[in-house]
């Protein structure tokens, strides 16, 4: 299964509920901290969620 490297490039300050409780469950606290979590459907939905705040590279 493929992974995917997400990055935090922008604040959650000033973003609705959801959005923030999306990064921090996708293990994103500061702008700079990159995770590699597998390439699921769950985990694609959250990224679409964020894709404005975070940077996604196919690993």
């Amino acid at each position: 299964m493929s992974t995917l490297k997400i990055t935090q490039t922008k604040s959650v300050i000033r973003r609705p509920g959801d959005q923030k409780r999306t990064m921090v469950a996708l293990g994103l606290r500061k702008i700079g901290t990159t995770v590699e979590l597998d390439a699921t459907p769950q985990i694609r939905g959250m990224v679409a969620k964020i894709s404005h705040l975070v940077s996604v590279e196919e690993a």
